[in-house]
């Protein structure tokens, strides 16, 4: 998989869930998926130019948008940003938790109808990142994980406000909902939840305040302590001088994640 091919790039609806795909114009003889979750505020689209480069590189390559986002937005860009970062925990913690379950339906619906096979690696860019982790811990056909600028802690303690460097984002309160959704996919207080060993690279700025890589370097600690015969499995990198708005700039993570997920291959 490493000669650039031709590449179609297509659109449907799987249940509720907006879906986009990008797939080699002469299938490959195994169909191997690749996911790529999009940031808070994005869409499937905004994952499009990657998704068209993993597929000319020979895999099936799958976005959707996140619950509440994209073709699924209820409201403005930024009625969903006041909404969300004058509540965190109310907000945010259910666009995470049913994003994280529409993903294991969008692995049911790819392998039926894409006939790709049931090994899946998974890649997500700050939001997105948080529900690909999560997604792992749920889904044991998810075998490899890029989380890039995001945490597998939903709690984000000492969260700044992206809009507004410096200036804290209110945690809030969840209610029921919101709470559930925690409860249930948090993953750092879901270690068990892993061990199948899904093998993990967050890819952090070193400079973070919005999604601090604290979360992501508390989380391979403890997995290493969990697991210690598959201590090496998370991996945490730290790219100097990188805050949040700059993981805008893709050249400077991407190669890099694109790297680390296209080196799984599935076994014979």
């Amino acid at each position: 998989m490493n000669e650039q091919q031709s590449v179609v790039t297509r659109s449907a609806w799987v249940d509720h869930i907006p879906v986009l795909w990008s797939e080699p114009e002469i299938s490959p003889s195994r169909r191997q998926l690749v996911m790529l979750l999009h940031p808070f505020g994005g869409s499937k689209e905004t994952m499009k130019p990657m998704l068209e480069e993993l597929a000319g590189l020979g895999f099936v390559a799958v976005s959707l948008d996140a619950w509440q986002h994209g073709e699924r937005r209820p409201d403005n860009e930024e009625d969903l940003f006041e909404r969300v970062f004058g509540n965190f925990r109310r907000y945010m913690w259910p666009i995470l938790g049913q994003t994280t379950v529409d993903t294991l339906r969008v692995i049911d619906w790819a392998i039926h109808e894409l006939k790709v096979d049931p090994y899946v690696q998974i890649g997500g860019l700050s939001m997105g990142g948080d529900i690909a982790v999560a997604a792992a811990g749920i889904d044991s056909r998810i075998h490899k994980v890029a989380a890039v600028v995001a945490t597998p802690d939903w709690l984000r303690p000492d969260m700044e406000d992206i809009r507004q460097p410096g200036t804290p984002v209110p945690a809030g309160e969840p209610d029921a909902y919101a709470a559930y959704w925690y409860n249930q996919l948090n993953p750092l207080t879901h270690l068990p939840a892993y061990n199948h060993h899904p093998a993990i690279h967050f890819i952090c700025g070193e400079e973070d305040t919005h999604v601090p890589p604290d979360g992501a370097l508390r989380f391979q600690a403890e997995m290493a302590d969990m697991y210690p015969d598959h201590r090496n499995t998370v991996a945490v990198t730290l790219i100097p001088n990188m805050g949040h708005r700059e993981s805008s700039q893709y050249d400077l993570w991407w190669p890099e994640c694109r790297e680390w997920l296209i080196q799984s291959q599935m076994p014979e």
